[in-house]
Formats: structure tokens, C-alpha cells, sequence
């Protein structure tokens, strides 16, 4: 079977890394598998015109509802669609969008959610699947490391000022943000910021396995979004045995259970606090790495995805 397989493919992103994965899923069990950004399309219709000009396409995947999902309202063969965090948690509350993505949902054979904490209707076509890590385990620093591309809902000029203020108390403690700079406008204000922000410093998106080095480097890995999906981020560090502190929403909560598999926060004074916790319970650090690693083996083995996504392709015969 030959599909097409379409992405918001920003370089060095986790959607692309989790698209390449999946993409490898899917020709390991002996399909082919075109993995195209979904912004070379502006229309449903040019997505239209290219497997109708190609019939060997047989079928359709797209991760995302809206930015993908909708350029697949026009193909004549089956398609899936596989949520990602964006659509769930904010586009959902735009109205326009949310009318395109109830479209894709209606037409689409199967829908694929990587998200715990969604409540869903009983139906024969959706399929929970936790995304895949597999890492090595690592040594400590006194470097929080957040790690995100610069747009809002990652917010990562959330516990900016904050984390300066405890700088100046301690100034072993340093905050690093980084990630690729996927909006433009926002980029210009976080460096602003950061540069008059003592002891935040702002670094370039790294391919994955500089980012995985620069984690095992790290003291703890720091999650400050307004939404998630399921970050992937913050498993690759459980995986990497770097312990969590993550913002309490409902996608971070979903995998990250507090002072179990991780800390959670609900402001950037709580912040500092689970991080005092972390710095001086070192009974407190070695349980929350130890169960993050273990929860990662257990819920994200790359042989369990694998064999779910070669299900789904399946299910689109």
C-alpha cells in the first residue's frame, strides 16, 4: 500500500521527529509511505489533484486535525488522522476551525489520539497510542533546560522573570530556552526579554541528538506551556532518567504524576519551590527519575507503537 503522509514538518521539531517515526512504522511493515509538509498545500484541492495525477496512492495519513487534516476533505481514498496537541487544546476553541476539524473527524476512516486525559465518545475508529522514546540514562547539572519552539502556547517567558529573581539568590542555577524559532514576532519579543533577564540565556534549536546531550547535561527538564498534547520533550527526559518540572495542565498531568513520575506547578512561585524540593530531597529526585524511566518503558515502547501504527494502516485497506 502507498500512502501519503502529511506533516508540519518545521525543522528539528517534535512533530517532525514524531512524523519520521511514524513514516519509518509504517514501511517496516512493507508499505510505502510519501512524508510531505503539509504547508506546500494551500488548498484541499491541490492535495486532491496530486493523488488523483497519482493513483498508486491508496490511502492518507495526516498528524494534525486542522493544518493537515483539512487538506484531506477533497481525496477520493481513505484517509486517518492523527491528533496533535494544537488542534485539541486550542484550535478547538476557534470556530472556524473547529467546524473544519469536525469535517476531517466525520470523513476520516480512523482518528488516532497520543493524548491520556481526552474524554471521547465510544467509536469503533479512534485508537489511543502514547508516543515512543528510547534513550539513555544520564548524569546531573545545575542547568534547568527548557525545551520548546518559540511560540505562545509554549510560553516560555513564563517563568522568565522569576527564575532571574532566584538567580540573583543562587547564581549556580541557570535557565536555558531552547528550540527552533517557529513564530517570527514572537521570537523577537522572548529575546528581548531573556537578554535583560539574568541568568536566562536563549540557545538555537539542536538536532535531536545534540538536544538529548545537552539533557543528559542537565539538572532538571522544564516544561512552562499554557497546552499540551503529550510532550514529547518531557518523555525523552524521563527516558534520559533527567527528572521533570512541568506546568500543571491537563496534557502534562496526563503523563506526569506528581512527585511520583515528576513535579507539577501552577505558577512560577510554585516553580521555584518544587525546585528548591528537587535541588535538596535527594530521595524525592531519585524516586521521580526512577518511576519517569519506568513509566516511559511501560507506556512508550517503540515496539508498541510500531505494532499500533501498523494496525491502523491496516484498517485503511
Amino acid at each position: 500500500m502507498k500512502l501519503l503522509f502529511l506533516a508540519c514538518l518545521s525543522p528539528k521539531t517534535g512533530n517532525h521527529t514524531t512524523a519520521e517515526r511514524i513514516r519509518s512504522h509504517i514501511e517496516s511493515a512493507g508499505h510505502t509511505c510519501e512524508l510531505r509538509d503539509a504547508a506546500e498545500f494551500q488548498s484541499p484541492a491541490e492535495v486532491a489533484n496530486l493523488i488523483s495525477s497519482n493513483p498508486t496512492f491508496e490511502g492518507a495519513l495526516a498528524i494534525h486535525l486542522f493544518k493537515a487534516g483539512r487538506l484531506l476533505l477533497d481525496i477520493q481514498v481513505p484517509f486517518g488522522v492523527i491528533f496533535g496537541g494544537t488542534d485539541i487544546n486550542e484550535d478547538v476553541k476557534v470556530e472556524q476551525k473547529r467546524v473544519v476539524m469536525e469535517q476531517v473527524l466525520q470523513k476520516a476512516r480512523i482518528v488516532f489520539l497520543c493524548y491520556f486525559s481526552l474524554k471521547l465518545s465510544q467509536s469503533s475508529r479512534i485508537y489511543v497510542q502514547p508516543q515512543d522514546t528510547s534513550i539513555e540514562h544520564v548524569d546531573e547539572l545545575r542547568v534547568f533546560l527548557l525545551v520548546c519552539g518559540l511560540r505562545r502556547v509554549k510560553d516560555p517567558l513564563y517563568l522568565v522573570e522569576v527564575f532571574s529573581e532566584w538567580h540573583y539568590e543562587n547564581p549556580l542555577n541557570v535557565l536555558v530556552i531552547i528550540g527552533p524559532k517557529i513564530d517570527p514576532l514572537f521570537t523577537v519579543e522572548v529575546e528581548a526579554v531573556v537578554k535583560r533577564a539574568a541568568g536566562v540565556f536563549l540557545a538555537q534549536e539542536r538536532s535531536q541528538q545534540e538536544l538529548h546531550a545537552a539533557m543528559k547535561r542537565c539538572f532538571a527538564m522544564v516544561n512552562s506551556s499554557v497546552s499540551e498534547g503529550m510532550s514529547a520533550a518531557i518523555l525523552e527526559a524521563m527516558d534520559l532518567g533527567v527528572p521533570v518540572l512541568a506546568r500543571d495542565i491537563p496534557g502534562n498531568a496526563a503523563v506526569v504524576q506528581h512527585e511520583f513520575t515528576g513535579l507539577l506547578y501552577s505558577s512560577p512561585q510554585e516553580f521555584v519551590h518544587q525546585s528548591h524540593r528537587l535541588l535538596s530531597d535527594h530521595k524525592l529526585r531519585e524516586r521521580v527519575v526512577r518511576n519517569g524511566k519506568l513509566y516511559v518503558e511501560e507506556h512508550h515502547g517503540l515496539n508498541q507503537e510500531r505494532e499500533t501504527y501498523r494496525r491502523l494502516v491496516d484498517t485503511l485497506l
